[in-house]
This record gives structure tokens, sequence and C-alpha cells, in this order.
């Protein structure tokens, strides 16, 4: 008789248990200070889809490179947004790294939102060098990073 008690005890343990707060909301990318980690991935860089956005604004603080996006929804709470790197360094002086912003936006409202999304951008760092230009998609003005 107690055996039972016991499994139903250790159940309600294991669920208990399994309800804790997860801090990881499972729409976020690796993060710094600054924000979201810039991702070096080619692959991505060429095939992934976003959807339609403007940068109002790209300055540079730092290591961050701090955005004003905006975009159609309702309040912007549920964008997912990553800045890729296509993964080339271009011989120049100094080098130079081309970068596009993914979106993805699944709201459904008229309003334009807009956004300051920061970005670290130390994984794009070149060795021997201490600043690179930053060419974001989209983008008319190159973005000089010092570091």
């Amino acid at each position: 008789m107690k055996f039972p008690k016991l499994c139903v005890l250790l159940v309600f343990a294991a669920l208990f248990l399994n309800m804790q707060c997860n801090e990881d909301d499972g729409n976020s990318f690796p993060s710094s200070n600054c924000g979201a980690l810039a991702l070096i991935d080619s692959g991505a860089y060429l095939t992934a889809e976003t959807n339609p956005y403007t940068i109002n604004s790209a300055v540079m603080n730092e290591e961050c490179l701090v955005l004003n996006i905006s975009a159609s929804g309702c309040d912007g709470g549920t964008w997912i947004i990553q800045l890729l790197d296509s993964g080339n360094v271009s011989e120049s002086e100094p080098p130079q790294r081309a970068v596009k912003l993914f979106l993805f936006n699944n709201e459904a409202c008229l309003s334009v939102i807009s956004q300051v999304q920061s970005f670290d951008l130390s994984a794009l760092q070149v060795d021997g060098v201490n600043e690179i230009t930053i060419n974001i998609d989209d983008f008319p003005d190159p973005i000089v990073y010092t570091y």
C-alpha cells in the first residue's frame, strides 16, 4: 500500500521539477553584453529568407553594432532577428565583411514598428588588424568597426 503512494509522490515531484522556469525562451541566439552575437554562416547568408524590413540607422558602440529597424507588425515583440556574416573577408585595407539582417516576423498587423537591436561583432574580428569595414546588405553606408 505504501508503494503506490510513493509512486504518486515521485510522479508529482518529477512533474513539479519539469515545470521550473527556463530562461531560454526558444527564440534566442547566442548572446553577449551587446545582445545577439553576429553569426558567421555562409550557407545561411546565401539561403536565409527574411521578411521585409528597413534599417533606419546603424552605428557602432564599442563591440556592438546598434541597428534601428522598422517593419510591419503589432508590437515587434515576437520578431526574431539575427545578423549573418557571409564568411568572406576581402583582402582590402582595411578588410571588409558582408553581413545581412534576417528578420522572422509573423505579426499580421498593418502598423510600422521600429526597434533598436544590438549585435556583438567580436566574432567578425580579423587577426592582424584592428579595424574592418562592415557592409550591411540593404544599407547604403559602410560601418567601420575598430577593436
